[in-house]
């Protein structure tokens, strides 16, 4: 579609009725448009759409209305401003873990340190560096998630 007509005021007014009533919408694109104009409105690329199909139809939806909190990765602690100590965590169990989660239909916050791999999509995410960070974050966030998963970083913390 057009930029202009994607853009237009009635189409995105129908679009927040529909998301309102409980519709996924998949947003379009940016690039260069049939028309030859660039902008937003080319149909999401192959994986995208895939990402959305697999959502709704991977595995039953039994953990909608579920919460759940991960933490996931390695932390890093500056010894100066060169060098850090940190672990060998790459953050893929926890990646998996919300991955899961969300294809099972929970709303679900991934808490990460600095890994190489993209988080799965449809997953809010923190990104962090320290343990005080990761601890941080997980102290903000707890009182509004179900179930926390947290790895050997936040292994102590207890929510009061």
């Amino acid at each position: 579609m057009n930029t202009a007509m994607y853009e237009n005021p009635i189409v995105q007014d129908n679009l927040k009725k529909l998301k309102k009533f409980g519709y996924n919408i998949i947003e379009p694109d940016s690039g260069f448009l049939a028309c030859r104009d660039s902008g937003k409105g080319k149909l999401p690329n192959e994986t995208v759409l895939l990402s959305y199909i697999t959502k709704e139809i991977a595995y039953p939806h039994d953990l909608k209305g579920r919460k759940i909190l991960i933490t996931a990765g390695p932390t890093r602690e500056s010894i100066d401003p060169v060098r850090f100590i940190s672990n060998h965590s790459t953050g893929k169990m926890g990646f998996s873990l919300a991955r899961q989660a969300m294809l099972r239909g929970a709303d679900v916050l991934l808490v990460k340190g600095p890994v190489s791999i993209e988080p799965p999509p449809f997953v809010k995410v923190i990104d962090v560096v320290t343990a005080q960070e990761m601890f941080d974050a997980v102290t903000e966030n707890f009182k509004n998630y179900d179930i926390i998963i947290k790895s050997a970083a936040v292994a102590d913390y207890r929510p009061s």
